[in-house]
């Protein structure tokens, strides 16, 4: 899969999912693999698949709040 960096050139990286654990939580979420010289970034997709939520402001993890919606019974 082609990304584009900050800077605007386009790396090709392979991608594939991996399972996340943290404190107890966890779920799946998207990888890419990284090559020599890319630094490691943990993306708020994946945190978000633990149930986590980061603030900017103090860079501390936080619980999200999660929701979840019933569908109309067609009764």
């Amino acid at each position: 899969m082609s990304f584009s960096l900050a800077d605007g050139t386009t790396v090709k990286r392979k991608i594939s999912s991996a399972y996340f654990e943290f404190e107890g939580e966890g779920g799946p979420a998207p990888l890419v693999y990284g090559e020599e010289g890319d630094t490691p970034l943990l993306g708020a997709i994946t945190l978000e698949s633990i149930g986590l939520k980061l603030n900017p402001f103090t860079r501390t993890l936080h619980p999200m709040r999660m929701l979840m919606a019933k569908l109309k019974d067609n009764e």
